[in-house]
């Protein structure tokens, strides 16, 4: 073979064998080992203390009701039941301590991420009540006519 072949072929060889002898070095030796030996994914036994160390910044609903049950009770059969307190209500991280009360996001941008109407025919974005926001009380917080935990009542 001539020189325009062996060449590509002498550096493609030479970047695989500098890529394993860097992976030799830098990937941890307990890396997708698992008890039934090589394993795929991320887990290293290596870091699980260091991930049960790591501070959990979201909670979930089942995190809220142990202290607001009326409110959770209140979103019983809501449509905004699916969604996570914290959408709204901020980190809950280390509530109740701190921060003594969540920061409340009544904007109207942050009902309009949802209910602007935009009617995709092939979405399941078409089945929510959508409003256009330059017609529906513009300037005005949804918040002042809508109670976000019921919000199947036209009004509060």
């Amino acid at each position: 073979m001539k020189n325009h072949v062996w060449r590509p072929l002498f550096v493609v060889l030479g970047l695989v064998a500098v890529i394993l002898l860097v992976r030799l070095f830098i990937v941890p030796d307990d890396f997708s080992v698992g008890e039934r030996g090589y394993m795929y994914g991320y887990h290293r036994l290596g870091n699980e203390q260091e991930w049960k160390d790591f501070k959990t910044k979201f909670r979930t609903s089942t995190y809220c009701n142990d202290c607001h049950e009326e409110k959770m009770a209140e979103r019983v059969g809501s449509p905004h039941a699916l969604i996570e307190c914290e959408n709204c209500h901020g980190l809950a991280g280390d509530h109740p301590d701190n921060p003594e009360k969540l920061t409340l996001d009544r904007s109207r941008e942050l009902c309009l991420r949802c209910h602007t109407r935009l009617a995709y025919p092939s979405s399941q974005r078409k089945d929510l009540a959508g409003i256009d926001p330059q017609e529906h009380n513009p300037g005005d917080a949804c918040v002042d006519c809508h109670n976000p935990h019921r919000p199947n009542l036209e009004e509060m």
